[in-house]
């Protein structure tokens, strides 16, 4: 099965190796039909402490890191 990729934008760096990302989606409302921002916050692993708040970024699926983190960073290659 393959893993999910969400893109979303880093909302804090203060804990070692963590970020949280938000992630927005549109959605109709079921009775208005009236398109709404929904968003959820993920707790994602950056290992290198690379990811600075107010950057997008892209994570992905992965295996539980802690408690919260179910999520990891994807670095694009430079």
């Amino acid at each position: 099965m393959p893993k999910r990729i969400m893109q979303g934008v880093v909302v804090s760096d203060a804990n070692d190796k963590t970020v949280v990302v938000r992630v927005e989606r549109r959605v109709a409302h079921p009775l208005y039909k009236k398109i709404i921002r929904m968003s959820k916050k993920l707790h994602a692993h950056d290992a290198d402490n690379r990811c600075k708040a107010g950057e997008t970024v892209r994570v992905q699926e992965c295996r539980p890191f802690s408690k919260l983190k179910r999520w990891e960073v994807l670095h694009e290659a430079e």
